[in-house]
């Protein structure tokens, strides 16, 4: 049997492996993309993509261009209600027409908040990955994983027959019910399953109703089901959810039309039902994000409701995480124990994020059942932008309290925290320290006195053989505001080392006596060499 080799091997095609696909492939890391079903999906699924997800895929050229474009601004064009029917008139808000929640993010980032259906984002991505050389095999599954000291061997199977392939490392992006979680025995957590929901698309004249691109998200309490109604995907379309449960019925063509002209209070609505799909609601946390060379991401390692709408978010920065530390560790600039930095920082998230999900699920679709659950996140815009992470990657500074999430509104450049936003004057250009981010990572330090930072840099880029930028605020960058040391917390002749996901890894506050020798220490513990 002919046998392939491939440095990643990832087995899924949704936000999870087509983020890690195309990141590895921009980053020239050959990668082998298998997925069972015959192209990405074709319903909206999830609406949104966070501004912490898009700074990830900002840096490969194009990609935040494309998904502005298909529909950005759903900061300012977004209602989110618990009602009865899109006409009821004493609705309950959890977010209005005037954002107020959101309106503090464009001083934190100048990555938008992506308003698009899940369909459009894996359009983009998959074409985006493609572009950049992944061998991205649609009608393809996983038939069976082996692992050994030095790698794994993989059976796959399409229309063409059966193959091998052999990969330094797999990504596990197989969905809510991963197969690989299972042949690997995975451990799990969590409430479990949560029911059934039955996504019914359809396209309709809703003017009145919704206002030209403005997504509304309504959750539904009445006498005939518990669901939820998504219009102005943009897409022609509009999604209708209706959770399903033992009594529930047979939901034909015939009842489809019945409940959305219910929905929409319109009982001679024009409705073109466009497409059907059931799906189940979970809350299922993998205990590990690793086995051996196997990893986990998105719906594989957290299932979560999609109230709240990170879902789709978390996958794909889980995607974008583990595709930075595989290209570190297959160039040779990190060890291979590096690894073992991603179930330690991305597990905590994912498992802050599906019970923040949680818990919006038994605050706004309420059953006696859900007594029990989490409260929600006082601050959940907060946490957008405030996931902190600790790690071996993270060098933590005396007095850190350990915590996961923080406000990042109130910015202070402490270990383990998203490296803050700042505008720059570069050459005339107005930018963000946030561009600076993605390729490598990024020492950064005052000039004059930060100069001493900015040759123990070179010298330590050219003995460990590791992409390293150097960068000299108020030199070739200007501070505009005057805002970076207070900001990063270096005063004079302080310096802020930046991992390529934009986090940073470690800082000296201010200036040290021996910078090459400290900054090569700090640099081969953070990559476990």
């Amino acid at each position: 049997m002919e046998q392939e080799r491939v440095p990643v091997l990832v087995v899924g095609g949704g936000y999870a492996g087509l983020s890690a696909a195309a990141l590895l492939a921009w980053r020239e890391v050959p990668v082998m993309l298998v997925e069972r079903h015959p192209s990405t999906s074709i319903q909206p699924k999830a609406f949104g993509v966070g501004p912490r997800a898009v700074e990830l895929l900002r840096p490969v050229p194009g990609i935040e261009e494309e998904l502005t474009g298909i529909w950005a601004g759903i900061g300012e064009n977004m209602r989110i209600a618990i009602a009865e029917t899109l006409v009821d008139p004493n609705p309950h808000m959890i977010i209005s027409d005037e954002q107020e929640q959101f309106a503090f993010l464009s001083q934190l980032t100048p990555a938008a908040m992506v308003g698009a259906p899940q369909a459009e984002i894996e359009r983009v991505l998959r074409v985006k990955a493609e572009e950049l050389g992944a061998d991205l095999r649609f009608s393809t599954e996983l038939v069976s994983l082996e692992q050994d000291e030095d790698g794994v061997t993989a059976l796959i199977r399409s229309k063409d027959g059966d193959r091998v392939v052999r990969a330094d490392y797999v990504v596990a992006a197989d969905g809510y019910r991963s197969p690989l979680r299972q042949t690997l025995n995975v451990p799990t957590s969590g409430k479990g399953s949560l029911g059934e929901m039955c996504a019914i698309m359809f396209d309709a004249d809703l003017s009145g109703l919704v206002r030209e691109r403005e997504v509304t998200l309504w959750y539904l309490q009445n006498s005939v089901f518990t669901g939820v109604i998504v219009t102005g995907t943009g897409v022609g379309a509009h999604v209708l959810g209706v959770n399903l449960d033992e009594g529930s019925p047979d939901l034909t063509e015939e009842r489809c039309v019945e409940l959305i002209r219910m929905v929409t209070g319109r009982p001679d609505l024009d409705v073109r039902l466009l497409d059907k799909a059931t799906f189940g609601l979970g809350h299922v946390l993998a205990d590990t994000y690793q086995v051996g060379r196997v990893f986990f991401a998105g719906d594989a390692a957290h299932t979560m409701p999609p109230t709240g709408g990170q879902g789709g978010s978390t996958a794909l920065q889980d995607g974008c995480d583990v595709a930075w530390r595989l290209w570190l560790v297959l160039t040779g600039q990190a060890g291979p124990s590096f690894m073992d930095t991603y179930d330690a920082e991305r597990r905590p998230i994912g498992v802050l994020t599906a019970n923040a999900q949680l818990a919006n699920l038994g605050a706004r679709m309420p059953p006696a059942a859900r007594i029990g659950y989490p409260e929600p996140l006082e601050d959940q815009a907060g946490a957008l932008l405030g996931h902190r992470y600790h790690s071996t990657a993270i060098l933590d500074e005396p007095g850190d309290d350990g915590s996961i999430l923080e406000d990042p509104r109130v910015p202070h450049g402490r270990p383990g925290s998203r490296a803050p936003h700042v505008v720059l004057d570069w050459d005339g250009q107005r930018i963000s320290t946030i561009d600076l981010f993605g390729s490598g990572f990024v020492l950064m330090a005052a000039s004059p006195a930060g100069q001493a930072w900015m040759d123990a840099g070179r010298q330590v880029k050219e003995r460990l053989g590791v992409r390293l930028t150097r960068l000299l605020v108020d030199d070739e960058l200007m501070d505009v505001e005057g805002r970076f040391a207070d900001r990063y917390g270096v005063r004079g002749g302080g310096a802020v080392l930046v991992r390529p996901d934009g986090y940073v890894a470690w800082r000296s506050p201010d200036a040290d006596p021996d910078p090459v020798g400290t900054l090569e220490q700090v640099m081969r513990r953070i990559l476990s060499r």
